[in-house]
Formats: structure tokens, C-alpha cells, sequence
């Protein structure tokens, strides 16, 4: 069974188009913490960061970019050097489109959200977010807005240099944290993963970030970010010390809710399904021209039509019905039938992801 919701305030909620309330800011650091800093796995690592839920950090349901904050503070912490550059507003949906023309501008943010200021403050790149839009002159709260393909080929090819003084390009691109997860066939709309293809096509390693979001209202809370982005940390951290960090393909992990006090279960290797969670449709309005753009929600339980999930790692699957973290290996290369060049690296990935990989 499915049925389809109009793109109202709480429809766009939950599509990840919908606004945050920010956690007074950090208490301070005891004194036995300052005198035994936690180790920093990622020392030295030169991370980009981008999205497609914009920088703004402003909206109450948190979709539009408190993941980004949520996914940077946990680098930091974990000793990488990040530097942001992100959509000027949401470009939920916008898959791996790009601007053909005109100009970029790329405005840093110097105002962050609350409680995120000193995340990175003793980072080489003090962790710089910058916010790109079209048009010169700055951006204003209106201005039209850069794609995450667009933030990730600025960043490798001048911007990066001009604005933040980096040398060559980063060692990683990280997109996210999505407010919504990214499966099934949703993840051909997908700006979070589109940012990460742009990256594995400049031949860097890549990881795109989405967290579920609470269902019952409509919203993303600040936990489920936060989970997901010290688990991030520290699956990255994995990949590295191992030398797993590739460009022959990318990765998608998403992430379960545990707003309500569930734990994630283990890591799951998994493939993208082949059936839909969500879809657009089209009413018509009367018999004139237009017709609304709605959101179909996909039920459990369809076995006919496009809901219909039919693999058994399918990503869908262990995420929302068995609450795992899931990953799944996305590549650039959309020729059927293309034999897998790095089988090796692709193995050892996936043996890291089932038998090493930290547990939530």
C-alpha cells in the first residue's frame, strides 16, 4: 500500500526540505580531560565537508544543515583539519546536477551556530565554512544556491586553494550528515551521495553521511546527528589506519533513529534496493495545466509496484525494518554490466565493514 502526502510544511519535513533549535553550548572540559586529551586518530587529515542541506543550521525540525555541524565537530575532535564548503540553501533532491554557467561565490560564514564555534579552533584551517551561491557581490539570505556537485568541484579545482591556502587535494570529501536516509531508489535524487560522486570522479576518497530522522514528528533531532557523527569519526578512523580510504568507489552509510532511546545495531554491507520508501507524484489541479508535486510514502509490506523491495541486502531492508547502520559501496561508473576494476579493495572494505568496523 501507498498513498501520497502534498509538500506542506510537514511533508517537507520529512523530506529533509523542511528548520534548528540549537543546545545551549558545550559544558566546559574537566580538568582530568584536559590533562589526558583523548586520542586524535585523525591527526593530519585534510577533510572537505559539504552537503545538500545548506550551511544555515536554522530551521526548528534541523533539516537544514545541523548535521554538517553534528559531522564537523566529530572530525575536529578526532584531530582532522576540515574545512566546509557547502550549498547556500537546501538542495535536497538535486542528485548530481551542476550550474552550467554564471558565477560561483563562495561567502564564509563567520557567525556559526551555537555551540559549534570552537569545534575546530585549533585546527590548521580553524575549520572554515563557507557557503556557495550563484551570482556576484555576496550572498544574501535570497540568493540563489550553488548544488553539492557544484560546492565539491569548486573546493578540488581552485577553491579549496584560494580560500582556505590548501596545497593539492584533500585526503577525504565527507557529504552530510543528510536530514533523512538516503536508500533504495531515493539515492538516484540524492544531493548528499550526487556531492560524493562529484568527489570519487576527481579520483578522492569519499563517504556520504544520512541519518533517519523521528517519523511521529517530522523532525531530525540533534542525537540521531550526533551518533552518527562520532561513529563516522571513528569508522573513518578505521578505514585510514587500515589504508581503506579509496576513490575507486564511495561510501553511503546511513544511520537508524535512536531519538526514542534505541541502539543502532552493527554495521550492515548492504546494496541499494530496487524498490522505492519515498517517490514524487503529480496531482493535476482540475482539468487546467498545473499539477501539485507530492510526496509518496511508501508502507511496509508491498510486495507489487514501485515499493515493492526485492533484495535481501537491500539497504531499505536492514536500515528501517532491522535498525542496523547500513553501507553500501557507490561508484561514479553507470555502464551495465562494468566489471569491478578494484574487486580487491572493494573486499577488504567490505571484510573491514562486517568483522572490524565499530559498533554504535
Amino acid at each position: 500500500m501507498r498513498h501520497t502526502l502534498a509538500l506542506t510544511a510537514a511533508a517537507a519535513a520529512l523530506a529533509g526540505l523542511g528548520a534548528t533549535a540549537f543546545a545551549a553550548a558545550p559544558a566546559p572540559t574537566p580538568a582530568a580531560e584536559r590533562a589526558h586529551p583523548a586520542p586524535r586518530p585523525l591527526a593530519g587529515l585534510r577533510i572537505l565537508l559539504s552537503n545538500d542541506d545548506s550551511m544555515q543550521a536554522a530551521r526548528a525540525n534541523n533539516s537544514d544543515g545541523l548535521g554538517l555541524y553534528e559531522l564537523r565537530r566529530a572530525m575536529c575532535a578526532a584531530g582532522a583539519d576540515v574545512v566546509v564548503m557547502a550549498p547556500w540553501q537546501v538542495q535536497s533532491g538535486k542528485g548530481t546536477a551542476v550550474t552550467n554557467g554564471g558565477v560561483l561565490t563562495a561567502q564564509r560564514r563567520t557567525a556559526l551556530p551555537a555551540g559549534y564555534e570552537a569545534d575546530c579552533a585549533d585546527a590548521p584551517s580553524g575549520g572554515a565554512v563557507f557557503g556557495v551561491c550563484l551570482g556576484e557581490g555576496g550572498c544574501a539570505p535570497d540568493s540563489p544556491s550553488a548544488t553539492p556537485a557544484d560546492t565539491v568541484k569548486l573546493a578540488l579545482r581552485g577553491g579549496l586553494a584560494a580560500k582556505a591556502g590548501w596545497k593539492g587535494a584533500p585526503d577525504l570529501v565527507l557529504t552530510g550528515i543528510n536530514s533523512g536516509p538516503n536508500i533504495a531508489a531515493s539515492v538516484n535524487d540524492s544531493g548528499t551521495v550526487g556531492a560524493a560522486v562529484a568527489a570519487i570522479d576527481q579520483e578522492v576518497p569519499a563517504i556520504a553521511f544520512s541519518s533517519s530522522g523521528d517519523e511521529s514528528r517530522l523532525s531530525f533531532p540533534r542525537g540521531n546527528y550526533r551518533a552518527h557523527a562520532e561513529f563516522g569519526a571513528r569508522l573513518v578512523a578505521g578505514l585510514r589506519e587500515r589504508g581503506l580510504l579509496t576513490s575507486a568507489f564511495a561510501l553511503k552509510v546511513d544511520y537508524p533513529d535512536v531519538s526514542a532511546g534505541r541502539a543502532a545495531k552493527a554495521p550492515v554491507w548492504t546494496r541499494v534496493g530496487d524498490g522505492a520508501v519515498a517517490y514524487h507524484a503529480y496531482e493535476r489541479r482540475g482539468s487546467g495545466d498545473a499539477f501539485d508535486i507530492v510526496l509518496g510514502l511508501c508502507e511496509g509490506g508491498e510486495s507489487e509496484g514501485e515499493c515493492a523491495e526485492s533484495r535481501k541486502d537491500a539497504d531499505s531492508t536492514w536500515l528501517l525494518g532491522k535498525g542496523h547502520v547500513t553501507i553500501a559501496p557507490i561508484t561514479w561508473d553507470r555502464t551495465y554490466g562494468t566489471p569491478v576494476e578494484a574487486a580487491r579493495e572493494l573486499k577488504a572494505v567490505r571484510r573491514y565493514v562486517e568483522r572490524e568496523a565499530p559498533r554504535p
